[in-house]
């Protein structure tokens, strides 16, 4: 029996067969609604806005410099504003089109091992396999490069749950990180809502049985699902997945909730509205906003109930 059967045979069997809940955590922007870069105070009320309506013990974030053309440095801002909140983040790169250097200087200049365990781990990229934005011999060049000069830190790397199951990252697997973020979101296979939260669940069975199988092992590796989320109101559709509030509590509830009851650790994508932030493009070409994938309002004020 290959480990992926193993796998769904204890999903069926979940949470009975699951000793702990999983971790929830939540993708947070790096620019306010004015598009100017977050400092200490605005990710200290990002914070206490997370912690008073939510279970949520941890945070990503994505690019640590440039974001829209602005020099934010992140790192040097999220970290002391979590150590004073007791959250822990996982720090992002945004390595896409030259800017790794970049990158990586504004994460050195915060000294984020310094911190201590407010520092979760660093991620190198996300979806630039999956969006074509580089290749699988940079993504390895670069965390080989990561983990010369952190090697006590926890490294991974952030992709579609496809690209995680189809093997194109499979010398990624065995690169010697520990962290896979698989991201997944039934939105954009274009799912009712009544079909969700079992669309999500097959996805990240697949994607995790690929990297059991590939290591051997079902715990070689930590296995997160890096993103998935739901539109709220003033969203774009995706053919039969409809934008609104009340749909993206229901996701919660069903798939996140269920999820976490499977002791997997997953980040929401994302915890605050972002008005500034530009459109997508889908798979089908078709332009879709990303202003209103929070479960808080740009103003930090909760869309629903947040707990399971």
């Amino acid at each position: 029996m290959q480990l992926r059967e193993i796998l769904s045979t204890a999903l069926a069997t979940a949470p009975l067969a699951v000793s702990a809940a999983g971790t929830l955590g939540f993708a947070v922007g790096n620019t306010n609604p004015d598009g100017s870069c977050k400092v200490q105070s605005d990710f200290e009320a990002d914070f206490q806005a997370i912690q008073s309506n939510t279970d949520a013990q941890l945070v990503r974030t994505y690019s640590s410099s440039d974001i829209f053309g602005n020099p934010c440095h992140t790192p040097s801002e999220v970290l002391p504003a979590a150590k004073n909140a007791g959250i822990k983040v996982l720090l992002g790169m945004w390595p896409d089109g030259g800017a790794y250097d970049k990158e990586k200087a504004a994460i050195d200049e915060a000294d984020p091992t310094s911190f201590g365990d407010t520092l979760y781990g660093i991620t190198i990229g996300s979806e630039g396999m999956y969006r074509g934005t580089y290749d699988g011999d940079q993504l390895l060049g670069w965390i080989s490069d990561m983990q010369k000069s952190y090697p006590d830190t926890l490294l991974g790397t952030a992709d579609s749950w496809n690209c995680w199951n189809n093997g194109s990252m499979d010398a990624i697997i065995t690169s010697g990180i520990q962290l896979i973020l698989a991201n997944g979101f039934a939105y954009w296979q274009y799912q009712d809502i009544s079909n969700a939260t079992k669309t999500y669940f097959d996805d990240m069975a697949a994607a995790l049985g690929h990297v059991q199988d590939v290591t051997g092992s079902l715990d070689k590796v930590h296995f997160m699902n890096g993103e998935t989320g739901w539109p709220g109101t003033g969203g774009s559709d995706a053919g039969a997945a409809k934008a609104g509030d009340d749909n993206m509590e229901t996701y919660w509830h069903s798939a996140v909730c269920g999820l976490l009851d499977w002791g997997v650790d997953l980040f929401w994508f994302e915890a605050f509205d972002e008005p500034n932030k530009a459109d997508a493009i889908g798979d089908n070409g078709q332009i879709a906003s990303e202003k209103h994938w929070g479960s808080f309002n740009s103003d930090r004020s909760p869309k629903f109930d947040m707990h399971c």
